[in-house]
């Protein structure tokens, strides 16, 4: 279930309430009573943990082109330097 985050626009109390989807918006104050609650835009929290996608696919792809790159002019400094 999401959390949703809730400001009132009367007396600035915010709350953060775990909500299903499909319930419906809240829209009284529980501080004031008002019916000022507004639910606020935020940003999703989420953290990838494990052997996914994101691990296997993408994170370590910007490593390997550098490890690429020197491990292919380490052999030729060295074959110059012997000579």
């Amino acid at each position: 279930m999401p959390i949703y985050a809730y400001k009132c626009s009367a007396c600035q109390h915010e709350k953060d309430v775990l909500q299903k989807m499909s319930d419906p918006i809240l829209v009284d104050c529980p501080a004031c009573g008002q019916p000022t609650f507004v639910k606020q835009v935020t940003a999703a929290g989420f953290q990838l943990k494990g052997s996914g996608w994101y691990v296997t696919d993408f994170r370590d792809n910007a490593k390997k082109p550098a490890a690429d790159s020197s491990a292919a002019s380490s052999p030729a400094s060295t074959t110059s330097s012997s000579s």
